[in-house]
């Protein structure tokens, strides 16, 4: 699952891009399969959203949950590209995101029918 908060003025119009640069970065970053996680936009009201001083308008919040597995390195790289391709495909300058990444065991997800260690058919690794 990862979750975008923003400004609903600000991330309605790019949902479709946000979730490309998202789905993108995961598959080259993590070898993800593009649109494998779901995605849900937080759009918050500006009196229900309220980001540290010095940011602007454009502040996102990018959470993404994963199977525990992948090395600091990767994770690093994965963090970096998003500050990147955010800034070079819209315009968000990196001051304007944050992003953070939860992991739990894979014992912990359940999906299609089953736990996370329970499948053997992921066409991924989550040791990367």
């Amino acid at each position: 699952m990862i979750i975008v908060y923003g400004l609903k003025t600000k991330i309605q119009p790019r949902k479709q891009q946000l979730m490309d640069i998202i789905f993108h970065c995961l598959h080259l970053e993590l070898g993800i399969p593009p649109k494998k996680h779901a995605l849900r936009f937080i759009g918050l009201e500006a009196e229900d959203y309220y980001y540290p001083e010095g940011r602007t308008d454009d502040f996102t919040v990018i959470e993404i949950n994963l199977m525990q597995g992948r090395t600091e390195f990767t994770k690093k790289r994965l963090i970096k590209m998003l500050f990147s391709e955010l800034e070079d495909k819209l315009g968000i300058s990196p001051i304007d995101v944050e992003i953070t990444i939860k992991e739990q065991p894979a014992h912990c997800w359940g999906f299609r029918g089953m736990t996370g260690d329970e499948a053997r058919d992921l066409t991924y690794s989550i040791e990367r």
